[in-house]
């Protein structure tokens, strides 16, 4: 007697179901999709910098070289307790015992500055302290969430003026949405192609030389939406 009772009831879900889904093809409709993109400038932009002791008698000391740099750095306007963090502290214990040299040390860090012409500068004041294992990590825009948010609004209303100017000329009227699907692609931090170059003056001492008041190169954020929207009369 359970088992009938289970079958007619299981029935009667697949028969909702099946009924359902004939009532949403049998639904007019039209589907369409948009795509809107824009172009920012990176306002996060973080460099790599890389500061070792020196392997001589005159050796500079890790601890020293760090103090210079602090100095430089602030003269540049940048809060260190906000814009530098330590990424790794190293030292180079197999060479120690294998050839009995002092231990050299280490240090790696990561500077945020806010602007293209503020990471030239940077670039300087560090060449001038003789730190040239610096490089371009990766470059961010801080409003991102925001920007994507407005960027997903215009493809739908996007979406929707394409609905109309098909469904016009039939005298057709574009109702409510009844399906919508972010076809989004998520944005993520976009990092150095080749990070270990070291951002070093070329033909020209970079000591010298005044940090050109320039962008770096602009984030294409863009975002899609496949909308179906109900028809009528």
């Amino acid at each position: 007697m359970k088992k009938i009772v289970f079958t007619f009831i299981l029935t009667c879900v697949l028969t909702s179901v099946m009924g359902q889904s004939k009532n949403f093809l049998d639904v007019p409709y039209l589907e369409t999709s948009a795509r809107v993109d824009t172009l920012v400038t990176p306002d996060k932009i973080y460099l790599s910098i890389t500061i070792q002791e020196k392997d001589s008698k005159g050796k500079k000391s890790v601890e020293e070289q760090e103090n210079k740099m602090a100095q430089s750095l602030r003269a540049l306007g940048i809060d260190l307790d906000k814009q530098l963090v330590i990424k790794d502290l190293s030292s180079n214990f197999k060479k120690y015992f294998l050839r009995q040299k002092d231990v050299l040390k280490s240090k790696q860090y990561s500077l945020l500055v806010y602007s293209g012409k503020k990471a030239g500068e940077a670039m300087v004041a560090l060449e001038k302290l003789d730190i040239a294992n610096t490089y371009l990590e990766k470059t961010e825009y801080s409003k991102m969430d925001e920007l994507e948010l407005e960027l997903k609004s215009k493809a739908v209303k996007k979406a929707k003026k394409k609905a109309e100017a098909l469904t016009a000329p039939l005298g057709q009227t574009v109702g409510a949405a009844i399906h919508i699907m972010d076809t989004s692609t998520p944005y993520y931090p976009r990092y150095n192609q080749a990070p270990r170059m070291q951002m070093k003056a070329m033909e020209m001492d970079m000591a010298e030389a005044e940090p050109l008041d320039i962008d770096f190169e602009k984030i294409k954020v863009e975002t899609s939406v496949n909308i179906k929207f109900a028809l009528s009369k």
